[in-house]
């Protein structure tokens, strides 16, 4: 007979695809860690007070009352009878951050509108959004009907909110009514079933985890991570926040009995072994067959190219991650690694804290070039849509350059900035001579290459991109020094305010896009065509919803690392050379009291990484239940190459085309090469952890490795 202990073991043991890696408590210094990672998640303003949480209910309280209101005014139209009426219901959902326990001070509320099924999605974007507008606590109020999941988005009393639709095969919409029945989902559209889909995945995650408060925290500490290493963001091509809930729910699977220190440790360590493009779900597929499409690489054949599949619990299953793009799972996957090294030494040596796993990196230190998209209009509100519409298609634009055979990779800082000029720019109010520092645009004609040597690197191909319809070629800058030629679209010779978006002629918002062009003997880029199927691809979408207007423009310009001041403030520059330099720095003394070779951040990383490869090593079993349904695309191997760009790369003439824009990399110069800089001390850490003073710290140091290379054997076949 088995005692209530075992029977919650065998429950805990079967949640999930695989049974859990361990059932180990937590250890007194897990807790200690814990409370560590607790105080340092409200440095950073991660809880929210109580006043807020009631300021959030009541806010839902009051959207609540005007839907039944809207509800029964539309039923009343339809010539219902007003006693009637008074019992159809409706009611709000919501879903997210805000359903899942983890949202944070100032964060918006996803909400969806459930509605009977005589009311339709024409009438919620036209009487509900009236309705909305004469409410004097609703401000930003727009409307997205043309979205793939329709929105109405608005600032309520001080609080964002994304409102979704949906309506039911109902007469009525009880307020005790559970979205979990899939048989809801009968007869409904497609664009109903996305909308009710948010909510029931949010419910299904909470249900699949075995603590929820552990969960909870440990999402909190990923979330703000991912938020600081600029890898948040499912429109760009990076995970959203359903995504990351997932993959901390496959975390807490796994090790189920963890506290949320432990659980981080464990995220980082289960996602940097993991087999992409492996999916991860986090229960079997729910075999339906009420109709709707489904992730199933066994009949769809596009499924098989995720590059990152991360599979939604409730039906219809689909794969949350579809916009992550080959720059994009790259970048992840480097952050995955730098995590588990970090989190190793918080939670193994103690030579670290939480607060260095929560330090943003120095993306504008990180690369040589970039490539800067400013989207302008004339209003803040004409900004705004034209802001959100172009942030959405950014995604081809990263597509397109990967499909270039001279980029690497490309990577898109999903912060968005405003507009910037520097006291240079500002100065400049007449046109002038070109200055050496003064960027070019990327469709400023060039005339005679430069040739130059490089070593060839190879790059997988990728889908084709998006037939243009239309032409909307880039606004052209002033080239530097040493080019000679004029864009197809007049411009001053040197910025000025009447040149940049947001001076004069309306508001501007900014993108930045690192590039690592690959070493090429005689290269010669040309990003024409990348740029302009990405601006006809925009505009087309705009011209389609009718949302084009006078005024709204997008320019993309090139630069180097050392143009970089005349769009970015110079304290944000600062501060991530302070950043850089603060990483640099050697660890701290243990905070457990033990002594430890000094080592320095590359050591720990390779050592962390000889680890892993002493694991990966080995052969890696997938998980039984993929292995019948899912058959693994086969795609190449790419390294990120962030440093492999000479310091002299520039711009130089090249082609007679006035339509062509050409990069030639230029290395007369002496290049400062620094790729390759994590591998060059592979050994390092091995010979300092053996000359270490200590033989107590040594002797740890060694159980340490032991017992991390059994838990990844394990690991290895449970992913």
């Amino acid at each position: 007979m088995w005692s209530p202990q075992q029977s919650m073991a065998q429950q805990q043991r079967t949640l999930g695809m695989t049974s859990a890696i361990t059932l180990a408590g937590p250890k007194q210094i897990d807790h200690v860690r814990t409370e560590e990672l607790v105080e340092t998640l409200e440095q950073y303003n991660m809880s929210v007070s109580e006043e807020e949480l009631n300021h959030r209910m009541e806010i839902l309280s009051k959207l609540n009352n005007l839907v039944k209101e809207w509800i029964r005014e539309s039923s009343i139209n339809r010539n219902m009878p007003p006693n009637v009426a008074d019992q159809v219901g409706g009611k709000i959902y919501t879903f997210g951050s805000y359903r899942l326990g983890v949202h944070h001070k100032g964060a918006d509320i996803d909400a969806l509108c459930v509605a009977p099924r005589h009311v339709d999605r024409s009438d919620y974007f036209t009487t509900f959004f009236d309705k909305l507008k004469e409410q004097e606590e609703v401000t930003d109020l727009r409307a997205v009907p043309e979205a793939f999941v329709p929105v109405i988005k608005m600032n309520f009393d001080g609080i964002e909110i994304d409102m979704l639709f949906a309506r039911l095969a109902l007469k009525e919409i009880p307020d005790t009514m559970d979205l979990k029945d899939d048989l809801l989902l009968k007869n409904l559209d497609q664009k109903c079933v996305r909308s009710l889909n948010g909510c029931r995945v949010t419910d299904e995650i909470l249900r699949l985890v075995p603590n929820v408060e552990n969960f909870r925290l440990a999402l909190r500490a990923i979330k703000l991570w991912a938020k600081k290493h600029g890898i948040y963001s499912n429109a760009l091509g990076y995970l959203g926040g359903v995504s990351w809930a997932m993959l901390v729910a496959r975390t807490c699977q796994l090790y189920p009995n963890a506290v949320a220190a432990t659980l981080v440790h464990k995220f980082f360590l289960v996602f940097s072994k993991w087999k992409w493009p492996q999916p991860v779900l986090l229960k079997q597929l729910d075999d339906v067959n009420l109709g709707f499409p489904v992730w199933d690489p066994r009949v769809n054949i596009s499924d098989r190219y995720h590059l990152m599949p991360i599979i939604t619990p409730a039906y219809p299953q689909q794969n949350s991650t579809f916009n992550v793009s080959m720059s994009t799972r790259t970048i992840m996957e480097e952050e995955f690694q730098q995590g588990l090294a970090i989190t190793d030494d918080i939670m193994v040596h103690g030579r670290a804290t939480w607060d260095k796993l929560f330090e943003p990196p120095n993306f504008f230190q990180k690369y040589k070039h970039y490539i800067i998209l400013l989207a302008s209009a004339a209003t803040p509100e004409d900004q705004l849509e034209w802001c959100g519409l172009v942030e959405s298609k950014v995604r081809h634009l990263i597509g397109n350059l990967e499909r270039n055979q001279h980029i690497k990779l490309a990577h898109v800082n999903p912060e968005c900035f405003p507009l910037y000029e520097s006291n240079d720019q500002v100065s400049s109010n007449q046109p002038a001579t070109p200055s050496p520092s003064d960027p070019p645009s990327l469709d400023t004609p060039v005339q005679t290459p430069t040739q130059t040597s490089e070593k060839t690197s190879e790059k997988p191909s990728e889908n084709p991109s998006d037939k243009t319809l239309e032409n909307n070629p880039v606004t052209d800058t002033p080239p530097i020094s040493g080019v000679s030629g004029s864009g197809s679209t007049p411009a001053p010779s040197t910025p000025n305010p009447s040149s940049k978006p947001g001076k004069g002629e309306g508001l501007g918002s900014m993108w930045f896009i690192g590039l690592v062009f690959a070493k090429t003997e005689h290269l010669n880029v040309d990003l024409t065509y990348d740029i302009q199927s990405f601006t006809e691809t925009v505009h087309r979408q705009a011209h389609q919803i009718k949302m084009m207007k006078d005024g709204m423009k997008i320019e993309a310009r090139y630069v180097k690392r050392k143009q970089l001041q005349s769009y970015v403030p110079p304290n944000l520059l600062k501060r991530e050379r302070k950043t850089s330099t603060s990483n640099s720095n050697p660890p701290q003394t243990p905070r457990n009291g033990t002594t430890t070779p000094k080592m320095s951040p590359t050591g720990d990383s390779n050592r962390s990484s000889n680890a892993n490869n002493g694991a990966s090593n080995k052969k890696r079993i997938s998980e039984n239940a993929c292995d019948g349904y899912y058959k693994k695309a086969k795609i190449g191997d790419e390294s990120s190459g962030q440093g492999d760009e000479s310091p002299n790369q520039s711009i130089v003439p090249g082609g007679e085309d006035s339509n062509s824009t050409s990069f030639s990399l230029d290395e007369s110069s002496n290049p400062s090469v620094s790729i390759g800089e994590a591998h060059k001390n592979t050994d390092s850490a091995g010979s300092q952890l053996v000359g270490a003073s200590n033989s107590a710290a040594l002797t740890k140091e060694v159980c340490h490795v032991i017992a991390v290379t059994t838990e990844r054997l394990c690991l290895n076949q449970c992913v």
